[in-house]
C-alpha cells in the first residue's frame, strides 16, 4: 500500500476501490470523508464573472477593481452575509511582517460545491442590484441569455 490514497467516490468502482483500501489500511490510519470541493466549472464561473465586474469598470472605495481585487471583496462580504463564525471563513484583517495590513480569508479551492454556489449566487446577486452587466459570464455558457430568459 501506498503512503496516501485519495478517492472521489464518483462511481461504484471507485467506491470499490476505496472500501479495498480501507480493508488493506494499517491500524491507527486515518480515513477522512469530506464533501465534495468546488468544480472545474464553477471556479471557471466564478472567474468569469468577476472578468466582467471588471470590465464594467464599476468602483470600489473610490476606483476599478481588477478581478483579483473583486475576488477578495466578494469572498469576504459572502463570508459575512453568510454569518459564518469561523474565522478562517469569515477572515481577519492582521498586521503584516512589515508593518502594511492583510486580510487573510476563506479560500475558493477549499470551498465546497455547496459553498461555491452560493458564493456565485451572491455574485450574482451583486451585480444584478448594482447594474453590473455579465456578458462574457453569458457569452462563455454560464448564464442562460436574455432571449432564453424571457
Amino acid at each position: 500500500m501506498t503512503d496516501r490514497q485519495s478517492f472521489v467516490l464518483a462511481t461504484p468502482r471507485v467506491m470499490g476501490n476505496a472500501i479495498e483500501a480501507l480493508r488493506d489500511a494499517q491500524p491507527y490510519s486515518r480515513v477522512t470523508i469530506a464533501p465534495p470541493q468546488r468544480s472545474v466549472d464553477q471556479n471557471a464561473k466564478f472567474h468569469a464573472i468577476l472578468g466582467d465586474i471588471e470590465r464594467s469598470g464599476f468602483e470600489w472605495a473610490g476606483k476599478p477593481r481588477k478581478a483579483e481585487q473583486w475576488k477578495v471583496l466578494l469572498i469576504s462580504a459572502h463570508a459575512i452575509v453568510t454569518a459564518e463564525t469561523d474565522d478562517d471563513r469569515r477572515g481577519q484583517v492582521v498586521p503584516g511582517i512589515e508593518g502594511e495590513f492583510v486580510a487573510l480569508r476563506e479560500s475558493t479551492a477549499n470551498m465546497s460545491v455547496a459553498r461555491a454556489s452560493s458564493l456565485i449566487e451572491y455574485t450574482i446577486a451583486f451585480c444584478h442590484l448594482k447594474g453590473i452587466p455579465l456578458t462574457e459570464t453569458e457569452r462563455r455558457g454560464f448564464l442562460e441569455s436574455r432571449e432564453q430568459a424571457a
